[in-house]
């Protein structure tokens, strides 16, 4: 039975916090029904239902409206399917999958999101050209974290 406080699931938080431990990611955030929980392996973080500081692996309320860059309401930026480590380039050393100015087909892979030490490849939704890449490679990457934009 998961041990509940002031609707806060800790059996939850260990949960997610054990996941950490075993994939090497220093942030994971789940959502359900209205609820969101982020668990992060560095910084201080608040509880949700109280802003008070907290050590690694305590919940932190997710910002209600912040600024964003303009460039998320880009329609031609391509996010993270998911939560994970960016990387650019197949292997350490090589040549990125894409370059800014090249043109890349439907389907063709735009980089690779590491989650739970498997690699995927994020392929490109559609035709066009590269005009950005807003991520460096070996970056934590936050599912809909815009990555590419292609015109």
């Amino acid at each position: 039975m998961s041990d509940k406080k002031n609707g806060i699931d800790k059996g939850l938080i260990r949960d997610l916090a054990n996941i950490l431990n075993d994939t090497d990611l220093t942030e994971i955030e789940v959502e359900q029904d209205d609820v969101r929980i982020r668990v992060s392996r560095v910084g201080t973080t608040q509880y949700v239902q109280a802003p008070v500081a907290a050590p690694a692996y305590a919940p932190a309320a997710a910002p209600v409206a912040a600024a964003a860059p303009a460039i998320q309401d880009n329609k031609n930026a391509v996010t993270a399917p998911m939560v994970g480590t960016i990387y650019l380039s197949p292997a350490p050393g090589s040549r990125a999958f894409v370059e800014v100015g090249a043109t890349v087909k439907e389907g063709q892979t735009l980089l690779i999101i590491e989650a739970m030490k498997t690699m995927n490849q994020i392929p490109s939704p559609r035709s066009g050209k590269v005009t950005e890449i807003l991520v460096n490679d070996a970056q934590p990457v936050e599912y809909g974290q815009p990555l590419v934009v292609i015109e």
